[in-house]
Parts: structure tokens; sequence; C-alpha cells
């Protein structure tokens, strides 16, 4: 069977998907397609900080301003998926006195608001806060959804009559004429074969790049570097907490919703996959965090998890071993110089600039494809749909209680998602051919991200589905057995506590009580 489009986005990230959206808006059909689902690599495993820019200004100015104008547009054009925070660069005695003096400075030489507070009104905003701290300044820093800005995109543009293929995976080009004429594609789920054939190709997949860009002959250095980030039970503070030093371990305390994320850590890899959290890691992490917020040292953590920031090469300085002082830029690679007319590859970047390199791609395309259609991203809103809704820490229990349905059973009790939110999203045609249904209504909702991490709320779930007629004979045992693993493999680095003891819970239920083996 051969599928033909305008253009075929690889890669369902938060760059893909824009893509789509930014496609769609300008009349141009696509096909989105990837090996996995949705956010399933860096989008879907970074603090969910939308950068003021503040970070960046004395490593990466020009990272620094693009951060600085995207999160100013963001705000307007999505403000329901960002949780306008605003964030407190704090800095504590040990830390460098130099790059303390010089932050307002270069700050103000890259545009990036900071406005400098007294200590005593910075520790009654943020009572966790270290009494040691001896400088802070308030920025532009929030909280985004990515889950929710990819589903809110995907949702447009499908809405548009485009095409969205999870689970499908680039087998090959067909190149011929200085083009790539088809793309061989293959399920990874079924086996089964399709071709695709696109006027024009688009490479983003994330730390993928170089391995879907080697199929067409064309060489992208990667370099990968992990990060891992740490998941508290509750939230620990209003704002987002940033220590005032250089780029470095345990230095974000990103608070949006219900929970702060800790991290995050920096560590080269030579490979993008199978990648997980260690016990050296976390301890690490937490140290590094207990000077700015003391109290870290005995939250429980209910998850780690970690991601590969795609890192370009040819943007490290020269003779650096450390992956920080990497450029945070981005790359818009024609692949014409390798023989391939309709080829482009996006790499690099970061969560807060996606529309940006979305813009900057959907331009490219309209050039080659000589369409008239300019961007419409930079000033037209995201439509808020129920795609993403459930994915809000803290909505489900405000909807539930305001519908007051006896009927209406809570499935998760730790985030308090009822039975109406799981039915919202089966309804959701896409999710409806979706094989994994337990783990994509889990990334659709705040189902598992609780304390239990999916020990209650799997079962029921499972049970609803059953009496849904969404599962028949075993599928749904199969089903949840990967959900379960999904959660487990981020809780193995937080054994301690409080966490050690919901594991050991999880086990007699799972294994004791309904003699599941777990992974």
């Amino acid at each position: 069977m051969t599928l033909k489009t305008q253009v075929l986005i690889i890669g369902g990230g938060i760059t893909g998907t824009a893509i789509a959206r930014d496609l769609a808006l300008r009349g141009v059909h696509s096909i989105l397609i990837d090996r996995s689902h949705i956010n399933a690599g860096a989008s879907g495993a970074n603090h969910g900080v939308l950068h003021s820019g503040a970070r960046y200004t004395a490593s990466d100015p020009e990272s620094s301003r693009e951060c600085m104008e995207e999160n100013a547009l963001l705000k307007k054009l999505a403000p329901h998926c960002i949780e306008n925070t605003g964030g407190l660069y704090v800095a504590v005695k040990e830390d460098d006195e130099k790059y303390l003096a010089e932050f307002p400075h270069q700050c103000a030489k890259c545009g990036v608001p900071c406005d400098p507070l007294d200590i005593k009104d910075v520790l009654e905003m943020e009572p966790a806060l270290s009494k040691d701290i001896i400088a802070a300044y308030r920025t532009e820093d929030s909280s985004i959804d990515p889950f929710r800005v990819s589903y809110e995109n995907l949702a447009y543009a499908i809405k548009c009559g485009h095409v969205f293929m999870p689970y499908t995976e680039v087998k090959g080009f067909d190149i011929g004429n200085h083009k790539i004429q088809s793309v061989q594609v293959k399920d990874v789920l079924t086996g089964r074969e399709q071709t695709i054939e696109a006027e024009e190709i688009v490479n983003a997949a994330g730390a993928w790049v170089g391995q879907v860009a080697a199929l067409a002959n064309a060489s992208i250095e990667i370099l990968y570097s992990k990060g891992t980030l740490l998941v508290t039970h509750s939230r620990l503070a209003h704002h987002m907490l940033l220590r005032l030093r250089p780029p470095s371990d345990g230095d974000v305390l990103a608070s949006g919703g219900t929970v702060s994320i800790l991290g995050p850590s920096s560590v080269r890899l030579t490979s993008p996959d199978g990648i997980k959290p260690t016990v050296e890691e976390v301890d690490h992490i937490i140290n590094q965090g207990v000077p700015i917020v003391p109290s870290l040292k005995q939250s429980r953590f209910i998850r780690a998890f970690s991601g590969v920031r795609p890192l370009i090469a040819k943007k490290k300085a020269e003779g650096t071993t450390d992956d920080r002082k990497i450029s945070r830029g981005f790359d818009l690679i024609d692949h014409s110089a390798d023989g391939v007319d309709n080829f482009q590859t996006i790499a690099g970047g970061k969560l807060s600039i996606f529309r940006l390199m979305a813009e900057r791609v959907s331009d490219q395309i309209c050039v080659r494809l000589k369409i008239d259609a300019p961007c419409q991203t930079r000033h037209e809103p995201l439509p808020s749909t129920l795609n993403g809704e459930w994915t809000e820490p803290g909505l489900s229990p405000k909807t539930w209680l305001e519908n007051q349905r006896p009927d209406d059973i809570i499935l998760c009790e730790c985030e308090m998602v009822p039975q109406s939110a799981v039915q919202t999203i089966l309804n959701n045609s896409a999710i409806q051919k979706d094989p994994v249904l337990l783990h994509n209504i889990g990334a659709r909702s705040r189902i598992g991200k609780g304390a239990c991490q999916g020990t209650y709320c799997g079962l029921r779930l499972t049970a609803h589905l059953y009496g849904q007629g969404a599962f028949h004979q075993n599928r749904g045992i199969t089903d949840l057995k990967h959900f379960t693993n999904t959660r487990w493999k981020g809780q193995r680095a937080v054994l301690f506590g409080e966490q050690l003891k919901q594991a050991e819970l999880q086990e007699a239920m799972y294994c004791g009580l309904f003699d599941l083996e777990l992974p």
C-alpha cells in the first residue's frame, strides 16, 4: 500500500507535532510518523521549564534571546498549556561571586527581564528555601506542559485532514534523481510494511536524527547527553527555583501542577537507546539541590526519569569536555549537499523554542514547494481541545467535584482521575486504534502519575476497559504488565523511605495476590 502526501515528518516529539500544525495552518498536507508515540523521547523526558533565557545569558546569548522571545509569545498564544509561576534565581554562600555579580548585567545585555529581590521577601514567598541564600532575582521562567502542547498541535493537524501514524519506523529511502522518491516504513507492532511518497521529507527525530539521516547517506554528528530528573511526592515551591551559578547538576527545582521536579544531570552517552536513571545519579542530584532547598534531604521522591539531549557536535567549543558548554541552539540542515534535494533535518534546540524551530522548517518547505504562505503560529492562538485537557495536574478533582455525579467512579485516587475522564480519552478516534491502551491513556491523563505509580489505578483501569469491551481475553493482562513496567522502571532508582514501602505493597498485590509476574 502506498500513501501520498506533500510532507512526511519523521518524529512525533514537540517539534514534529508543531511542524504538523504550522503546515496545516499554511494549507500544506503532512503525514507524521513516530516509531513509538507522542513525546517518547526528550519531549516527554524534561522538567517542563519554559525558560526565560536567564540560564543561558553567559554561555549562549543567542539561545538566551530565542528563549526570551518564545517565552513571551507562548504565554500569549498557549496560556492553557502554561502555569506562569515565575522564576527565582538564588545563590548561597559557596556560589561563584563573580558569576553572581555579572548575572544582572548579562541578562540586561540579552534583554532578559531580571529583578533583584530582598532576601526577607524571598523567604516569605518560598519558605522551603535555605536561610543561607545571599542573593535572589526574579525572572520570567514558567512551567509548560509538553504533552498538552503536542496533543493540541496534533489535534489541530488531524482536524485539518493530516495523518498521524504511531509505532511506525522508517526502514529505508528509495533515492533517485537527487530526491527521496519514496520511504519504506514498518509498523513495529504488527510488522506490516507500507510505502509513503512525499514531495518533502523532514527529519525531526530528536536524538535519532543521525540514524535517520544515515538512511539517506547523510552524516550528522550528534552528541548524546543524558539528563536525569526526580519527581517529588508533593509540590515544594510556588516558583521555578534555579541556582544562581553556571548551569550544573541538580540546580533546578521545577514546580508545576502538584509536584516538583529536581535535576538535571549531564552524562555523555554513546547511544540514545535503553537509558535509565541510576541510584548514584539520584544521590548526586539530591545532594546538589539540598543547599538551596534543605527539605530535599527528607523529601519523598516517587519517580526518576532520564532523557537524552541531542547536541550538535559542531557547536562544541574547542577543547571542552563539558556538555553544558555546548550551544543549545538548533540547526536546520539542507541535505542537498549530500545529494538529496527534498530532505532536511532539524537538530538540537530546546523545549522552549519548539515553535520557532517548526516555523523555520515550515518556511523552508514552503520555499521548496513554491507555496506563498507565511507562518501563522506567531500570532494564531493554539486552540484548547479535549485531546490534551486531562494532562493538567489538579484538573480531575476540580471537574469531578463540580459535576457531582455519584456514578462517576474514581479510577485513580492519587490524582483523582474519574471514569468520565478516561471515557473522554477513549472517545478520541486516534486512541481507539492504539494497541497499547493503558500506557497511552496514562500519557494523556494523570493516571499512574501519583504516589502509588499505578499500583491501584492500573488494576482499576484494566477492569474498566474490560467492562467497556476495549479488552478481550489476555490483552488486558499483557497491557497491564507493559503499563506497570513503564511505571516501575522509574521507581528503581528512588526506592528508599516511603517509596520503598509503596513498591513492596505493589509487589505483594501483583505477584502475591494476582499471581502476575512483573518485569
